[in-house]
């Protein structure tokens, strides 16, 4: 008898991911996958140390 209940529960599931997949397609969600993997990695800037006047730098004391 459970058979009643979920069959019809998963068939309704999968109707809502579809639709939900088929409003992502439609909104743009998908059209620049690559983008979004590179804008997460920083340019490479190597760090600069904080020098004294004189030239020295803070950790050469």
């Amino acid at each position: 008898m459970s058979f009643l209940l979920l069959i019809p529960l998963s068939l309704g599931l999968g109707l809502l991911g579809l639709c939900a997949f088929f409003w992502a397609l439609r909104n743009g969600q998908f059209d620049d996958p690559d983008g979004a993997a590179w804008r997460i990695i920083p340019p490479h800037h190597p760090l600069e140390m904080e020098g004294k006047p004189d030239g020295r730098l803070a950790t050469d004391t």
